[in-house]
């Protein structure tokens, strides 16, 4: 089996073909059908062509620290900080985008002016103010692109299904790989060691912490009392 097949069943097992029940005109020439429950199905071999041209592009930038990924959505920004780590590029500190990161130089002092050559969106949705940004100071932008998605300012799509942890992981962890293979730090019949679990979002729950329902109770009646006594006081203050 090709490389190219393999990756075509990671897309497939991942779910990226997968698209919303709305479809944007931007976005039509990379739907091959609908559903039967009326979800549009992206076409997998735009999704992987289009991996790879992002990918030539990212090599391409001379230093690695100027390209600037970033993700609003919570359920890609490990997806997001692990392929910052494994390419060396730059990502946000949090979901959150600071207005004016990329166009205020005001924020320099703070660090948070930042003057990348390049940009990688999760979601043009979510991360609009980003794209904005970018496109009035001319940044190139590679965005991860649902069925519904517009793609004003957009310079690479890459078709893909980016509701669920899993298909947004999988774009990134392909990206990440081939990224390695054009700068020559993989082979190309090498497998890449790294899983791509370690890209996913995780939910941390009360049961993984240790905490029972009982002692999470217990706290939230502890604030409770801690914040009818502080009304007190303050009352009998004023």
């Amino acid at each position: 089996m090709s490389r190219k097949e393999q990756d075509i069943k990671r897309l497939i097992a991942s779910q990226c073909h997968v698209g919303t029940k709305q479809l944007h005109f931007d976005m039509k020439r990379y739907v091959s059908h609908r559903s039967d429950n009326g979800s549009y199905i992206l076409n997998l071999e735009e999704t992987w062509q289009h991996i790879k041209l992002a990918a030539r592009v990212i090599a391409a930038i001379e230093q690695p620290q100027d390209v600037m990924v970033v993700s609003s959505r919570p359920i890609g920004q490990r997806a997001v900080i692990k392929f910052a780590h494994y390419t060396l590029a730059s990502s946000t500190r949090s979901a959150r985008w600071t207005p004016g990161t990329l166009t205020n130089q005001s924020n320099s002092a703070s660090g948070k002016f930042q003057e990348p050559q390049l940009l990688i969106v999760t979601d043009p949705h979510l991360d609009r103010q980003a794209i904005v940004e970018a496109s009035y100071v001319n940044i190139p932008v590679i965005a991860l692109c649902n069925s519904d998605t517009p793609l004003q300012y957009v310079d690479i799509p890459i078709p893909v299904g980016n509701r669920e942890t899993k298909s947004i992981s999988m774009i990134y962890w392909l990206l990440a790989r081939e990224v390695k293979i054009l700068r020559g730090e993989l082979r190309q019949d090498e497998e890449w060691d790294v899983l791509v679990d370690l890209f996913y979002h995780k939910e941390i729950t009360n049961d993984q912490l240790g905490i029972t329902d009982n002692q999470v109770k217990q706290e939230a009646e502890g604030e409770d009392h801690e914040h009818q006594a502080e009304g007190e006081k303050a009352d009998k203050d004023w």
